[in-house]
C-alpha cells in the first residue's frame, strides 16, 4: 500500500493506496504543537481503526504548505510504517513544465492538483482548490502549469468578520435560502457563500478570456460539495483530486 498525506493549514488529509485506488482515507487536524510520537500514535491507530497492518505500507509521499509540520509528520510517518516518505520539493520529477517566474514559489499541492487535473482531462483545466486558501491553478492543453490566482479562503474571511466587526456573529457556512438575507446570520451566508460563487465564476470567467483554448474547471477543497452546485462554471468536484496527484508523482518518481 502507498501513504499519501497532504499537509494543510487548516486541515492534514491522508489517503491510503492499494494500487490505484483510494483504499482508505483520513481528515485531522493540522496542529502545529503535536510532537512526532503524537503524530505516530495517530496515524497507528487510524490504520488500526480500518484494520490495515502499517508493514502492509510499502511506501510513502507528502505534500506539504507547513514547513513546520513538514518534518514532524515525515518523522511521525517513518516511526509508524518503517522507512521515510517522499517529500513532494524541488527535484521532485512531476512531468509537468512550470511556467511560473519562481517555480519554486509553487505550493506542493498546486502542483499536485494541477498534476492529477491534466492527467484526468488531457486538455486545458482550472483547479479550483476550497482550502484555508482559495486557489485558482490553470493548467495549459499542452499540459503546462501557467499559474494561477489566490484569494483567502472562505473560513477566513468568516473569522475576519467575527473578530474585526464587533457586532457579527460566529457563523457555520452553509448555504442560505435567499440572496436577500432577512437577519445578521442569514445575510453572512448569503455573502460568504454567494460571494464566494460569484468570485469564482468571475475568475473562471477572466482566466479563459486570457487563454485560446478550452479549460475544463474542477473543484476540490473541504467546502468544494457546498460551493459547486451555485457555480455556473464548475464542472466537476473531486474530494480526492490532491492524494490522487500525490499517487501519480510517486509513480512517476518511483
Amino acid at each position: 500500500m502507498l501513504l499519501a498525506v497532504d499537509i494543510g493549514n487548516t486541515n492534514t488529509v491522508i489517503g491510503l493506496y492499494q494500487g490505484k485506488t483510494l483504499a482508505h482515507h483520513f481528515r485531522i487536524e493540522s496542529a502545529k504543537g503535536r510532537t512526532v510520537d503524537e503524530y505516530s500514535a495517530l496515524l497507528i491507530s487510524l490504520f488500526a481503526m480500518k484494520r490495515v497492518d502499517p508493514k502492509s505500507i510499502v511506501d510513502g509521499i507528502v505534500a506539504s504548505v507547513v514547513p513546520p509540520l513538514t518534518e514532524t509528520l515525515v518523522e511521525a510517518m517513518k516511526e509508524a510504517i518503517g522507512h521515510a516518505p517522499r517529500v513532494v520539493g524541488p527535484g521532485t520529477r512531476t512531468g509537468m513544465p512550470i511556467l511560473y517566474e519562481n517555480p519554486r514559489e509553487v505550493g506542493a499541492d498546486r502542483i499536485v492538483n494541477a498534476v492529477a487535473a491534466y492527467e484526468r482531462f488531457h486538455a486545458g483545466v482550472i483547479v479550483v482548490d476550497f482550502g484555508t486558501a482559495t486557489t485558482f491553478d490553470v493548467v495549459s492543453d499542452k499540459g503546462e502549469y501557467m499559474g494561477g490566482a489566490i484569494a483567502p479562503g472562505i473560513a477566513i474571511s468568516a473569522d475576519a468578520l467575527f473578530r474585526l466587526a464587533a457586532k457579527l456573529p460566529r457563523i457555520e457556512i452553509v448555504r442560505p435560502k435567499h440572496a436577500i438575507g432577512r437577519n445578521t446570520v442569514a445575510s453572512m451566508q448569503a455573502g460568504l457563500v454567494f460571494g464566494y460563487v460569484g468570485l469564482v465564476d468571475g475568475m473562471v470567467e477572466r482566466i479563459r478570456a486570457e487563454v485560446s483554448f478550452p479549460m475544463h474547471v474542477i473543484a476540490t477543497g473541504g467546502l468544494a460539495r457546498l460551493l459547486a452546485p451555485e457555480s455556473r462554471t464548475i464542472e466537476d468536484v473531486d474530494d480526492w483530486l490532491t492524494l490522487d496527484g500525490l499517487r501519480i508523482l510517486h509513480e512517476r518518481n518511483a
